[in-house]
């Protein structure tokens, strides 16, 4: 499956992982796959906030006000990071109805 994210695209966790805070940072394990990962404190900020469904563009406006980021650099990386999860099957995305 080759998903494009935009900033329109609503992304949330998938029902086959755990997941807990280790000291500010995330512990992730895939289920299914038996995989385990981690992710840094900003990395977990972005893992907290898939836990619902919410636009790719609402992430990064929690992450702007949340640390000291140029919004080029916050897109960028925001949007490398939720690539990795959507090719390590953590996330799932859909682009919302209606559009």
């Amino acid at each position: 499956m080759n998903t494009t994210l935009s900033g329109q695209s609503v992304v949330h966790v998938i029902k086959d992982q755990v997941s807990c805070d280790l000291g500010g940072e995330a512990a992730i394990l895939h289920v299914r796959k038996g995989m385990y990962y981690g992710l840094d404190p900003v990395g977990a900020r972005v893992w907290e906030l898939l836990q619902e469904p919410r636009s790719v563009q609402e992430i990064e406006e929690s992450l702007l006000r949340e640390f000291e980021v140029e919004p080029a650099r916050c897109e960028t990386d925001l949007f490398a990071l939720l690539q990795k999860l959507l090719d390590e099957d953590l996330i799932e995305v859909r682009e919302p109805s209606g559009s």
